[in-house]
């Protein structure tokens, strides 16, 4: 709620207001009216990891710099090395469209030329993505341009002239779903700035590598390879595949076929640049003719030199042939395992065998060959001695995962199936500062699967793999127990000949009305309530059961495993009724139950087509509310699609007016707080709407360009998985909540809870940092100069003011009863602003001059409970209520915390005010050596002399019993003993840190600290009182101005002065008059 006042209050005054909702709590914005972006430009997406490795099909090195290497990630952009592989940085974010990289080549004469093609060739199924076509850097990777071929869809290499970087050839492979004719070999002259298509064969065939002869740059060579993806097949070979040279730098071409198989899918080709004659070609063919084939006479004739299976099986993924720049015997194979051999293609040893397996790229710097950069499905990983050792892939925040869910510990944890990896359970942030190896594990399932569990009771978890299987895997004992419904594989078996048929990505359920029930998701839908022990089906085949689409998933040459159709790809259970649940499939149909099963509806939207079902949302707010993520990609339709339901799919409406052409959707969430918030995870991120889907707008801030598979509100958080760069967090999107017409000069919007996580500062150089710790504090400000200096308090139960912080502003907006430093900095700019408070108190005053321990022990927290957060500046104010409340995995501490939070207040305020003393004593001093100075011009009594000596060296005195004056730095705390403050400080920061309950040696050092207090109060107070005292009135009577304390004006001191010398009269009165016991002298 909010106050308003026409004028702002002091601090800790609580004036009664109208508290009133806010127009824009809850309800929708305008129809079809655009939200301005800043008023949430402010949020951020923070990076969670894992800092494993995804998939890289493009590599390639600098020779000039030899450590200086780039790789290119499927989804997750362009990333750069300058130290071979021991930390990775991303330069492509925010420069290019996409994420998904298909080819990456340095230009050999200049290496601040690099081209980058877009679009993965490596063509899977569910996570590969399309690209936009080329760009260029001119500055090694800082800035990039586009530079054309839009239409490319996916380009699977790049090779530039040796002695011109404006000359350059590209492979674009084209489309995966359908005929196009932007296939073949494309050329440019001048760096791309125009292009001519120099090899196009047909529509269905697309060039899947080029290469180069280094020695006569005008030879070429280019594999084509004729092929298409469907939903349910894939087809590698025909009678446009075939490995072509060129001998007048790509203007004509010939298709090599001497020795090499008539029939042929897919192919790569390499060139060496010890022996131009020699050319290697890796080949997909029929029965015995697939393997390494070699040419000696520079492609007249090629030789079959290896038939081994592991260099040319699954084709469709790999084929990749590179020559060794220095020795014509030696080559290498880049498939599921990675292969060199150096006796000319006959013999293959095992290569890069400690890295992730299978193998998409390599580079060998041609200088030197020891140097190497590979890519794979874990990344890219470099080696500077030949393969014996490589850099770590754990240090690329680039997995492709495919779903994403989350619990409802503190911290939440983020589960989900990375591609080609494990499953991941990864914390959401890290109990030593910041985001570790230690905080990520596996739990059951593989890469491919959706993960279930009950949220708030995470023993048990459900994980899925491919082909059907699933696990239970036991968090308590880290265990896994395999639950399929088939324990066989059925590798190479059609899907008609199944008992079952489950996608790659097959749905798991964990029911949020009953957690002992389980859904699983084939072409029927089973139920488990008995932790799979057994498994019912539930429905009838929810699927268009197709038996054409259901036979051998490749072909005509390699089968295939991976295209299992007419499954189930999407089940959600409505949270208002247990009985109804949601199915869609991946062949475009949606069926309800609301009986739990009993019987089943088809509420296929009409005209729909073949679709993938990819994700279903049923409205937390109305049960007969559904929206689902429509995609047609695998069609070769990239439109965006959301239909929403608003009676249990009698009627739909598609929804995505807003949505970029090319951006399909994969997912649509509804906040469970304000009714019509929508967010969608899209091929190219993600997008907002505010008003129920009418209209939509990107929502990307500093997300970069990556597809976005799923999307998970966990509280005030937007969790995302994505297809390239790992899991990412918005944390606390609620000031979207309340969006809407703005009134004033500001908005203060209602904090989430915060929450104390008690941590240990043990953070790794490679960790990923944890959000900064505190409460979040969101104000909206419409014109940051208009609304002037802008003044933010928090303030206790009872009005009392904890922290104060303020913006740079007119001097009218100050508080006449506070200074400015008082205060904190608050920045503030147009738009929403976001202030964390880190829970803290007014810190420690500074101690200048010394060392101390002050500067290492920090300041105490605030205790759990309600407070104020007071936004206000000259004309008005705003307020809100803030909670904080304990680490809920801790055990109830109020009492304990009460007691360290009044012994942590008492020793603050112990050394804030023994700092200021010291302060003070300090310039004391100087005052009175700088007037000692003057002794030579005026004429000074000894007794003046000696009054000033000795207040100068009580002062000293009395610091050194508080500190060692000698210490200037930590090292010196080895020579000098600690003292009163020292200890003081030390005990401060071992209380203000403590989880109750604290040791009673604690206490009695306290205590101890306690008991001092009086003798080193006392002994400042005597100081000044009376040395001062004394010092000012010798001095006064050379008619010459006081020494004054800090803060103390002349008249101040001359009262001071006039009080301590009638009491000192008065005192020798006493002395004087006072009758003496008998036998006493005088």
């Amino acid at each position: 709620m909010t106050a308003y006042l026409n004028r702002a209050p002091g601090p800790g005054l609580f004036v009664l207001a109208s508290f009133v909702l806010a127009l824009f709590f809850i309800s929708p914005v305008a129809t079809h009216a655009e939200v301005n972006e800043n008023y949430f430009e402010g949020l951020e997406y923070r990076l969670v990891g894992p800092f494993r490795g995804g998939r890289v099909t493009a590599v390639a090195g600098d020779p000039a710099n030899p450590l200086t290497f780039y790789m290119g990630a499927t989804g997750g952009g362009v990333w750069v090395t300058h130290n071979a592989g021991q930390t990775w940085d991303n330069i492509s974010d925010g420069q290019i469209g996409v994420g998904s990289i298909g080819a990456i080549a340095v230009a050999p004469s200049d290496s601040n030329v690099i081209y980058m093609g877009t679009g993965s060739a490596g063509i899977r199924g569910v996570s590969a993505s399309a690209g936009d076509g080329m760009y260029r850097s001119t500055d090694a990777g800082q800035t990039w341009s586009h530079i054309g071929l839009p239409a490319s869809r996916q380009i699977a290499a790049i090779v530039v002239h040796p002695s011109n970087p404006d000359l350059l050839y590209v492979a674009v492979q084209g489309s995966s779903w359908v005929p196009t004719e932007e296939r073949g070999i494309y050329r440019s002259s001048d760096g791309g700035e125009s292009w001519e298509r120099v090899l196009f064969v047909n529509d269905t065939a697309g060039a899947s590598d080029v290469v180069l002869d280094i020695n006569n740059p005008r030879v070429l060579y280019a594999s084509m390879w004729d092929h298409e993806r469907e939903p349910w097949h894939i087809r590698s070979g025909g009678d446009g595949s075939g490995i072509h040279k060129s001998t007048d730098s790509g203007t004509t071409w010939e298709k090599l076929g001497g020795g090499l198989p008539d029939f042929i899918g897919k192919s790569g080709v390499a060139v060496s640049p010890a022996n131009s004659a020699r050319v290697w070609a890796v080949v997909e063919a029929e029965g015995e003719e697939g393997g390494l084939y070699r040419s000696d006479d520079g492609g007249k004739s090629f030789t079959l030199i290896n038939g081994d299976r592991r260099l040319h099986s699954r084709s469709w993924y790999y084929m990749h042939v590179f020559a060794d720049p220095g020795d014509e015997n030696t080559v290498y194979i880049m498939h599921s395992g990675a292969f060199k051999s150096i006796d000319g293609g006959k013999t293959m040893e095992g290569f890069a065998e400690a890295v992730h397996g299978d193998h998409h790229a390599l580079w060998v710097n041609p200088d030197d060959t020891d140097i190497i950069i590979n890519g794979n499905d874990g990344g890219a990983t470099v080696t500077l001695d030949g393969g014996t050792t490589w850099s770590t892939q754990y240090n690329q925040p680039t997995a492709q995962i495919y779903r994403v869910n989350s619990d409802h510990q503190y911290p939440y944890v983020i589960y989900g199936g990375q591609q080609d990896n494990t499953t991941v359970a990864i914390n959401s942030r890290g109990r030593d500062g910041g985001i570790g190896p230690e905080d990520f594990h596996a739990v059951g399932g593989c890469e491919s699967g959706h993960v279930g569990f009950d949220p708030d009771n995470v023993r048990y978890i459900y994980a899925g793999c491919y082909l059907g299987n699933i696990s239970e895997y036991d968090e308590a004992t880290g265990t896994e127990r395999a639950i399929n419904l088939d324990p066989t594989f059925g590798f190479g078996v059609s899907p008609r000949d199944r008992g079952y048929r489950f996608n790659w990505n097959a749905p798991i359920l964990v029911s949020r009305h009953d957690t002992s029930v389980i859904y699983y998701a084939g072409n029927v839908l089973f139920r488990s309530d008995d932790r799979a022990q057994t498994w019912i089906a539930i429905s009838p085949d929810l699927t268009r059961d197709e038996d054409e689409k259901q036979g051998a998933m490749g072909g005509p040459i390699t089968n295939e495993i991976t295209e299992n159709y007419n499954t189930l790809l999407a089940v959600a259970e409505s949270p208002h009724d247990a009985d109804v649940i949601w199915a869609g499939s991946d062949d475009g149909l949606i069926h309800i139950t609301r009986d739990g099963g009993a019987t089943w509806d088809d509420v296929t939207p009409r005209r729909l087509g073949e679709a993938m079902i990819n994700s279903i949302e049923v409205s937390p707010h109305n049960p007969g509310t559904a929206y689902v993520a429509v995609t047609k990609f695998k069609h070769n339709d990239w439109t965006p699609y959301i239909y929403k339901t608003t009676d249990y799919g009698r009627r739909w409406t598609n929804i995505a007016d807003g949505i970029k052409d090319t951006a399909f959707v994969r997912v649509v969430r509804e906040d469970p707080v304000r009714e019509g918030l929508l967010f969608a995870g899209t091929e190219l991120g993600v997008f907002v709407s505010f008003d129920d889907g009418e209209s939509w707008q990107p929502f990307q801030n500093n997300l970069p360009a990556v597809p976005v598979t799923d999307l998970m509100i966990n509280g005030a958080d937007l969790v995302l998985s994505t297809q390239g760069r790992s899991f990412w967090v918005m944390d606390d999107f609620s000031p979207l909540r309340e969006i809407g017409d703005i009134d004033g000069d500001f908005q203060l919007f209602a904090p989430e809870v915060a929450t104390f996580l008690n941590t240990i500062s043990n953070v790794s150089p490679d960790d990923v940092p944890n959000p900064e710790a505190g409460a979040r504090v969101d104000f909206y400000v419409a014109d940051a100069e208009a609304a002037g200096q802008l003044t933010l308090e928090i303030l206790d139960a009872d009005g009392n003011r904890v922290r104060a912080f303020r913006s740079k502003g007119e001097e009218e907006a100050t508080d006449k009863n506070s200074d400015d430093e008082d205060y904190g900095e608050l920045e503030v700019a147009d738009g929403l602003n976001r202030f964390i408070w880190d829970f803290t108190t007014e810190p420690l005053e500074d101690l200048e001059g010394f060392f101390s321990y002050a500067a290492f022990i920090g300041t105490p927290n605030v205790l759990p409970g309600e407070y104020t957060v007071r936004l206000s500046n000259a004309d008005s104010f705003q307020e809100q209520v803030l909670v904080i409340r304990d680490d809920p995995t801790a055990p109830d501490t109020t009492a304990g915390r009460a007691e360290i939070a009044a012994i942590t207040a008492d020793l603050l305020g112990k050394i804030n005010q023994l700092h200021t003393s010291i302060a003070d004593l300090k310039l004391v001093k100087s005052q009175v050596e700088a007037k000692m100075g003057l002794k030579d011009d005026i004429d000074f009594p000894e007794e003046l002399t000696e009054a000033g000596k000795t207040l100068s060296e009580n002062i000293d005195t009395w610091i050194k019993t508080l500190i060692s004056p000698e210490r200037k730095f930590f090292q010196d705390a080895l020579n000098w003993q600690d003292q009163y403050l020292d200890d003081l400080h030390i005990t401060f920061g071992t209380f203000h840190s403590a989880i109750p309950p604290v040791t009673r040696t604690h206490v009695e050092k306290y205590e101890e600290l306690v008991a001092g207090w009086p003798e080193v109060i006392g002994e400042r107070d005597r100081i000044i009182s009376e040395d001062l005292g004394n010092f000012n009135a010798l001095y006064a009577d050379l008619d010459l101005p006081a020494i004054l304390m800090p803060g103390e004006t002349a008249e101040e001191e001359e009262e001071t002065t006039e009080e301590t010398e009638e009491e000192t009269e008065e005192e020798t009165e006493e002395e004087t008059t006072e009758p003496t016991k008998e036998g006493e002298e005088q």
